[in-house]
């Protein structure tokens, strides 16, 4: 009998690549001049073009507005925007956004059917390096964010940046931040471990995240969070065949969201289905897709959601 590894059939949707944090190994970021909010026209060119019995998430990943800026509320309709015309169109919507208001988090749990934000790093001296200019990546702020999701029943996820400057006692806080977090609200459905990638957009010469340390990371986290959390890692950011199995062995069990561009590393292509396969199956892995929002959760959701879930799960066509 082969182990399962899920991925989650994906694309990405970016409201805007605008943002006011300048995180020094970026490579999403673009300066406001370059580019505005994504019009009302263009998402729907772009979603009517997808397959919906191909494609399960909606990711809605953005630049992130100042919370004080005159453009907040503008940037944030057009968030909502894009969920909802994303369930009109037989998709599901998960928001990663960064940093919300409790206000903002209640009104798109609504659209949504999960949500995420990344920790990163729970140790706030990197304020005083890699996120020096990024105010939202302040550690309190984003467990407060793991906290009120939590508070709202929203089905979440976090995860953690790998190549920042850390060190094991650093990750080892993180994990046990999300598992604290998890352990009052039981909503944290997965957790990441993000490679930092070196990529053509990043301002600062920052080194690419040693993937040699990536199993025992990933065997760690495993004896740390509890275990109904999946771990999630990134297969486009994982050196060779073997060494991604090697990362399943060590207890790795999700690939995230697979689609046609990481926006998050542009340079690094997302392998295909088949490709993934070739290399899986063979090892006695079979790749299973699964929905931006896990089982135990769906009970969570309003009853509009749980019905765009039921719809989704007959009309998804996949090979497992």
């Amino acid at each position: 009998m082969s182990s399962v590894i899920t991925f989650s059939p994906a694309h990405t949707i970016v409201p805007t690549y605008e943002c006011f944090n300048r995180c020094s190994y970026c490579n999403f970021r673009l300066d406001p001049e370059e580019n505005n909010l994504l019009t009302k026209s263009k998402l729907l060119n772009i979603l009517k073009q997808l397959d919906s019995k191909r494609v399960a998430e909606i990711l809605i990943l953005s630049g992130e507005v100042h919370p004080q800026s005159s453009q907040r509320s503008q940037w944030f309709a057009k968030v909502k925007q894009t969920c909802d015309i994303a369930l009109s169109l037989g998709f599901l919507p998960h928001t990663n956004v960064g940093p919300l208001s409790w206000s903002e988090m209640k009104q798109l749990k609504k659209v949504n059917v999960s949500m995420g934000l990344m920790l990163e790093q729970i140790n706030p001296k990197f304020m005083k390096t890699v996120h020096k200019y990024a105010p939202s990546k302040e550690p309190e702020l984003r467990s407060q964010q793991l906290e009120w999701a939590g508070k709202l029943n929203i089905p979440f996820t976090t995860g953690i940046l790998l190549g920042i400057g850390e060190t094991q006692s650093d990750i080892a806080d993180s994990l046990q931040e999300i598992a604290r977090i998890h352990q009052k609200w039981g909503h944290i459905q997965e957790v990441i471990l993000q490679p930092h990638s070196v990529g053509t957009r990043q301002k600062l010469d920052f080194p690419s995240f040693d993937p040699q340390q990536l199993p025992a990371i990933i065997a760690q986290a495993k004896t740390i969070l509890p275990s109904g959390i999946a771990i999630q890692i990134p297969p486009n950011l994982i050196p060779d065949a073997s060494f991604l199995l090697e990362c399943l062995g060590a207890g790795a069990t999700d690939l995230g969201g697979i689609s046609p561009l990481d926006e998050v590393n542009p340079d690094y292509p997302h392998p295909t289905y088949e490709s993934l396969s070739a290399i899986l199956q063979p090892a006695g892995w079979s790749l299973k897709a699964r929905l931006p929002v896990y089982p135990q959760y769906f009970a969570w959701l309003p009853a509009d959601l749980q019905k765009a879930i039921a719809k989704k799960k007959k009309s998804l066509i996949w090979k497992n």
